[in-house]
């Protein structure tokens, strides 16, 4: 659907992807976050999306001039959930609300899966 705006040079419509990619992006600036999640979750197994599908990973509801965002996302093991999460929602309403121009009345995190983020100093040696 996305949000149309006039200006006295023509319209903007600013789409949910945009929105959605956005907030992925945004999201995964944040320390602690391995990535974003599929919606979906099958078998209890959370699917990692790629960068180039951030919006699977993120729902956009829009009304009026006001965007409320759910994201789906997965955490570094070792890290304290509630920090990353509360990082998250302030990063993705300050930068939505910025770049868009639109309100974020909320941005709900749901935690889909911990996993050990992967680390070139941290591999194993066999001296």
């Amino acid at each position: 659907m996305g949000k149309d705006m006039s200006t006295e040079y023509g319209q903007i419509n600013i789409s949910d992807d945009v929105i959605a990619t956005i907030s992925g992006i945004a999201a995964t600036e944040c320390y602690g976050l391995v990535g974003m999640a599929s919606r979906n979750l099958q078998d209890g197994i959370s699917e990692l999306v790629g960068m180039d599908n951030l919006q699977r990973g993120v729902e956009v509801h829009l009304d009026g001039d006001e965007v409320h965002i759910t994201l789906y996302i997965i955490v570094e093991y070792g890290t304290k959930i509630t920090e990353v999460a509360h990082n998250v929602m302030g990063k993705v309403k300050y930068v939505v609300e910025s770049m868009t121009g639109l309100t974020a009345t909320g941005v709900d995190v749901v935690v889909q899966g911990v996993r050990v983020a992967s680390r070139p100093d941290k591999a194993r040696r066999d001296d």
